[in-house]
């Protein structure tokens, strides 16, 4: 038996994970500051509560979830000790994909060996990665299937980013973008959209190549938007920007477990959804990033288009049959609101930002998000 198999640690139900990225601001100035060493002292022991790439972020993960509903109680508990600890230590948190003004050159990077070796290899690139995402994981029993599933979720891309686009801001000015951490995050050399494997095999070969060529030292260096994640049995969606309340990174995780699962039956029954040329899939990642929820989106290789609040629209119709088995009708409901009455993250930022031309009054918002459902 090869000792460079990559096995899949499958999972036979569609079980939950999420990651939350959370920006860590000064209480006085709600700039970003260097406090995540202080904040990590009180939780050494839980490996839910994690440092990341800069010290002005922290990463807060669940355990392995059955549903929504688990997800929800898990990071309720988990956000509110992190809070608590926060507010006690003179901080405030907010789960927001770009700071509005502090700069990347300002922040330093955590000094751990792996951090530390990563801006060796990567420099400018890493260095200005000033954002934070969720990352959603979803069950799947086999790499095969991961494969199967992660080439059509591609087709989603665009209603992912609509749906979560909460980065209209960067280094204090508007950007014109309805999620900028899309972009920069593009920067890295591994990071983007997947490209269309056929089966498992070849991803193993794929990573066995980048290893060989010294592009990463590990798989765990592979930040595709989509991308199985072999170690967890999962499919892990990356492309999501941070939202602000606990009710919206929910609502994300529902609705990624019942297209996930939706792919899961077609697998199964035989069948596939036509897979878009790999120009449309880039093109409909550009325009949702750049119009967010207002885009005009490609929905065939012959280049008709729909509106995206009309697809994710016509999308969760679909999937509600699925998510009726999962608990979760509720959540996708509200991001079918969300779509249709305008009121992604990023749409918010900004009408509360022309209020009074104030920064502090979008993070002064993000901050009161991030508490609800936590005390409430």
């Amino acid at each position: 038996m090869s000792r460079e198999r990559i096995y899949f640690n499958g999972s036979a139900n569609p079980t939950i994970g999420v990651e939350v990225e959370l920006q860590i601001l000064d209480t006085d100035t709600l700039e970003l500051t260097s406090g995540a060493s202080q904040i990590l002292d009180h939780f050494q022991d839980d490996i839910h509560i994690k440092d990341e790439l800069l010290d002005s972020i922290i990463e807060v993960n669940t355990g392995i979830c059955s549903n929504v509903d688990e997800v929800y109680v898990d990071l309720q508990n988990r956000l509110k000790n992190v809070l608590q600890v926060s507010e006690k230590l003179g901080y405030k948190l907010v789960s927001i994909a770009t700071h509005p003004f502090s700069r990347w050159k300002d922040q330093s990077v955590t000094k751990t060996d792996r951090y530390l070796h990563f801006l060796e290899r990567m420099q400018w690139p890493l260095r200005r990665l000033l954002i934070t995402g969720v990352h959603v994981h979803i069950g799947v029993e086999s790499g095969e299937k991961a494969i199967a599933i992660t080439n059509g979720l591609t087709r989603y891309i665009p209603h992912m980013i609509g749906l979560s686009a909460n980065s209209p801001y960067f280094d204090g000015e508007k950007t014109g973008l309805a999620s900028t951490r899309t972009k920069i995050f593009e920067g890295m050399p591994t990071a983007g959209l997947p490209p269309q494997l056929r089966n498992y095999s070849e991803f193993q070969k794929f990573m066995r190549s980048l290893q060989r060529a010294n592009t990463i030292e590990s798989i765990r260096e592979v930040w595709w938007d989509i991308r199985p994640h072999p170690g967890y049995g999962t499919v892990e969606i990356r492309v999501f920007d941070s939202v602000p309340s606990l009710q919206e990174i929910t609502d994300l995780a529902a609705f990624t477990q019942c297209l996930v699962v939706g792919l899961s039956h077609h697998y199964d029954d035989g069948t596939q959804l036509q897979l878009l040329d790999p120009w449309v899939i880039k093109e409909n990642k550009w325009r949702a990033t750049r119009f967010g929820i207002d885009a005009d989106i490609i929905i065939d290789n012959d280049g008709n288009q729909q509106l995206l609040k009309d697809a994710i629209t016509e999308t969760i119709e679909i999937l509600l049959p699925i998510a009726q088995e999962l608990n979760c009708t509720k959540n996708l409901k509200r991001l079918e609101s969300l779509a249709q009455n305008n009121l992604a993250p990023y749409k918010k930022q900004i009408v509360t930002y022309n209020k009074q031309n104030k920064f502090e009054d979008v993070l002064d918002l993000a901050v009161q998000d991030l508490k609800k459902g936590i005390y409430d």
